[in-house]
């Protein structure tokens, strides 16, 4: 599928919106110079509480210069805006309460031959060995539910990225194309079917959105969270940016028939929901991922993460093929407006050519940027439930905010290769974090 997206039709109402120190009057008066009368029939958000500062109205100014209201609107080359997904349109991630469900459940099959290794490339020899002493073949799915050393195994392999006795559980990988931990959840649904897949994670949704916010649950000897909901700004803003004419979509880190449940709680469709895909063979998941751009499928090195998000809007959104997907796409064919809140979104929240919406968890690179804000199209917002507290520390974007492909922490850079200083952290909400 490919779309066509506006050219410099909309460059001179994409400025007003980066007017350096943007307010309410300034805002409104570039909405109404634009557009007239015609502004006052655009969609309108209807969440107020929870927006910081002028945010709300930054971003119904770009509803009305990009909407079928502005000017430069035009409906078979409809703006695009895309999501993450955890922690961005919902509290807390759906990748874990679907693997929570699926410990606490017994719905994890024996890997193949009963070789951890073939779950995933990088999995280390030590976490091999770890998991198969603690999760003995059992031909079939293993018996988490009752076993707690196997469930602890496989729960401190994909949460904390280490066996139980505090080895690295992977190694080997680019880490702006790559999170195995992320990925190992994909993995560890090889021998299902996408429908049951579906039926697994629509009944974590269920049982997170039942419990009350804070709620914690027993997987093996531990404790996990065990609630998730979805932001009440987030869903509006989605609504109204699909009346405004907007082509609205979801790109997650969790697997895609995960995401794709989830999504539908926003009205996002399958279409509109991109995750972690799986290889599939006679209509069940295999452990080989699908790749992105110059990536072969099974070669396991990409997913939707940091680049490799980048990689999956162009391709799969934009048209782009081959090598050029993994590429900075020309601006008239990019993102609007792009929302996240983790460095695993910078590569695709830098590409948005109108605002780039960042709700505060404390993540170094990512506020490094937004913080320094050079263009003045970022937004930051706090999490919209249990926000984190101001980090007492400046983020030391000048040091170690970045993670290179090998794993290395150097200064974070702007497009010109300056440094960026450290940043203070102003915007957040709730009591200081530790």
């Amino acid at each position: 599928m490919k779309i066509k997206r506006p050219s410099a039709a909309v460059a001179a109402a994409a400025a007003a919106l980066a007017v350096a120190g943007t307010g309410l009057a300034a805002t409104a008066q570039a909405a109404q110079v634009t557009h007239g009368a015609a502004a006052a029939k655009c969609p309108a958000l209807t969440v107020s509480k929870g927006w910081y500062a002028d945010n709300k109205d930054r971003l119904q100014s770009l509803l009305d210069t990009y909407g079928r209201c502005g000017d430069a609107y035009d409906k078979r080359h409809k703006p695009l805006a895309v999501f993450d997904w955890d922690n961005t349109v919902i509290r807390n991630d759906v990748g874990d309460a679907t693997m929570f469900w699926m410990l606490r459940n017994g719905k994890i099959r024996t890997p193949e031959r009963g070789d951890w290794r073939t779950t995933s490339r990088y999995l280390t020899a030590p976490a091999a060995k770890a998991l198969a002493k603690a999760c003995p073949a059992t031909g079939g799915t293993l018996p988490t539910r009752t076993d707690t050393a196997c469930a602890d195994e496989i729960a401190a392999v994909y949460g904390e990225g280490t066996t139980t006795a505090g080895k690295d559980a992977f190694a080997g990988f680019d880490h702006r194309r790559m999170e195995p931990q992320y990925a190992w959840l994909a993995q560890l649904l090889r021998g299902w079917s996408p429908a049951r897949v579906k039926d697994f994670a629509a009944a974590a949704r269920a049982e997170n959105l039942a419990a009350p916010i804070g709620a914690e649950q027993r997987v093996g000897t531990g404790k996990v969270t065990a609630w998730a909901r979805y932001y009440d700004q987030q869903r509006d803003l989605i609504r109204t940016l699909k009346k405004a004419g907007f082509d609205v979509y979801v790109v997650s880190a969790s697997p895609e028939p995960v995401a794709e449940v989830w999504a539908k709680g926003v009205g996002l469709d399958a279409r509109h929901t991109i995750g972690i895909r799986n290889v599939t063979r006679e209509g069940r998941l295999t452990a080989r991922l699908k790749g992105c751009g110059s990536v072969a499928d099974g070669a396991d090195s990409m997913i939707t993460y940091i680049d490799g998000k980048r990689c999956a809007i162009n391709e799969r959104i934009l048209g782009v093929r081959g090598k050029a997907a993994e590429k900075v796409q020309p601006a008239a064919k990019r993102q609007v407006f792009a929302a996240g809140d983790s460095d695993t979104d910078v590569s695709f929240l830098r590409d948005a050519t109108g605002l780039r919406l960042v709700l505060n968890r404390n993540k170094a690179e990512l506020m490094c940027r937004a913080y320094d804000n050079g263009d003045r199209r970022w937004l930051i917002n706090p999490m919209f439930i249990e926000p984190k507290g101001k980090q007492p520390a400046p983020y030391p974007c000048a040091t170690t905010g970045y993670t290179g492909r090998d794993g290395t922490k150097a200064p974070v850079r702007r497009a010109d290769g300056s440094v960026i200083t450290d940043q203070q952290d102003t915007v957040y909400g709730g009591s200081t974090t530790s």
